[in-house]
């Protein structure tokens, strides 16, 4: 943990790795750590900090939660085998993505209604996401305008995730503030056109848009404000009606097919000259072909962290199948079950060119808003980067296949807390 390691002078990151030193340090200043960033530690006090809808919004999944237990079970088969005597003072934890060097493998997930979770949404998880130099996504479902958000985050990278309605003139809309935004990749959510069956969420009618909180995405958006205009809806005083008028065209329930998903890669194309457009949600190989053929620069391997379908698939089971299938033809990224700097190397190791994580940056900016954010980011590219350097890896290329012992299939069906 010296400062001044001959790591400084090679890298052209941040030595992540010293954060840890400067928490060890804080006691000899009178200062304490903001919080345990052990994720069971950390969601139990973001629960502490979340109203009752809150707290179950963050942690419900879909009906028995087995498909993020199988999440959570398929990390655990994969185990990482270390070297030693390697000249980790050389290290260096970047990496690129659509041609963009970033900092670390390891993005913001899109995440909808952050006011839930703190006043200002989304504006300060953009804006740890700039200053720590690593792409940030901003979901469709967002509780602040695309501007604002993007105002956020400066001068970072920065991704639209798009939730698609069936109409099109607002999905234009959507894209065009996207890209006059400076997004620089649109990302189009497959799994989650409806809501899946979660039971908390239900038992306590917990859909924040239905209750005036979180539409503020939409309720910026010109189309959508003559669609509302439209219906007779004034958003000041009807806003639960509001709400749900902008939700119903997001989570709108009703399928879109391939035939769409490439016209809407057209539009994107159009509207920003070409810049990248992938899909997320992909966990079969047939998809992830079917995405190839159709020409997507990048596919985002998820089962939404088991919220969509219960008894899906594990997302990191996909993720081994399809680099198998289509690895070296597309852009392939992973969420779904990151925990810590071990999953985000297992992911790599399988395949994944950049590992999305969600929950864990959800759980800091509800404890501590902006400082929670920074400091469970902080904590996870340090524990990354500490882990490249004890485990002996110069580099995110080193990391591969052979860098794990991995062991067949057995899932049983154990109880796994949420954090877990």
């Amino acid at each position: 943990m010296d400062p001044n390691n001959p790591n400084r002078e090679t890298r052209s990151t941040p030595q992540y790795g010293l954060y840890q030193r400067e928490n060890f340090w804080k006691s000899n200043n009178g200062e304490t750590v903001p919080f345990n960033t052990d994720p069971a530690k950390l969601e139990a006090l973001a629960k502490d900090h979340l109203s009752e809808n809150g707290r179950l919004y963050a942690s419900s999944n879909a009906g028995l939660s087995h498909t993020h237990t199988a999440n959570r079970q398929a990390f655990y088969r994969h185990r990482i085998i270390p070297r030693m005597l390697v000249d980790t003072n050389t290290r260096d934890t970047s990496t690129t993505i659509f041609g963009h060097t970033v900092s670390a493998p390891i993005g913001f997930a899109p995440i909808g209604i952050n006011k839930i979770y703190h006043p200002l949404g989304e504006l300060p998880v953009a804006k740890v996401a700039g200053e720590l130099g690593l792409p940030y996504c901003l979901s469709t479902a967002g509780s602040q305008p695309i501007e604002d958000v993007a105002k956020a985050n400066g001068d970072g990278l920065r991704f639209f995730q798009l939730y698609m309605p069936h109409d099109d003139e607002l999905t234009r809309s959507l894209l065009h503030r996207a890209f006059d935004g400076g997004f620089k990749a649109c990302i189009l959510t497959l799994d989650t056109w409806q809501l899946a069956w979660r039971h908390d969420d239900v038992a306590t009618s917990n859909y924040a848009f239905y209750h005036g909180i979180g539409a503020d995405l939409g309720l910026s958006d010109p189309v959508f404000k003559k669609r509302l205009r439209e219906k007779g809806i004034d958003p000041a005083k009807q806003p639960n009606e509001a709400g749900a008028l902008w939700i119903d065209n997001v989570w709108h329930g009703r399928a879109h097919t391939w035939e769409k998903v490439q016209w809407v890669m057209g539009v994107w194309r159009e509207i920003s000259g070409g810049l990248p457009f992938c899909l997320k949600g992909i966990q079969s190989v047939e998809d992830a072909k079917k995405s190839v053929e159709i020409g997507c620069e990048g596919i985002v391997v998820s089962n939404h962290a088991g919220r969509q379908v219960d008894g899906a698939i594990a997302s990191l089971d996909a993720l081994e199948q399809i680099v198998d299938a289509v690895g070296n033809k597309t852009y392939i990224m992973f969420d779904s079950g990151v925990r810590g700097g071990s999953d985000v190397f297992k992911a790599l190791a399988l395949g994944a060119k950049f590992v999305f994580v969600g929950r864990l940056w959800v759980w800091g900016l509800s404890i501590m808003g902006e400082t929670g954010v920074r400091h469970v980011m902080k904590s996870l590219l340090a524990e990354f980067d500490i882990l490249m350097n004890v485990a002996g890896f110069q580099n995110i290329d080193q990391i591969n296949r052979k860098t794990l012992d991995s062991f067949e299939k057995n899932y049983q069906l154990l109880p796994v807390k949420s954090a877990l």
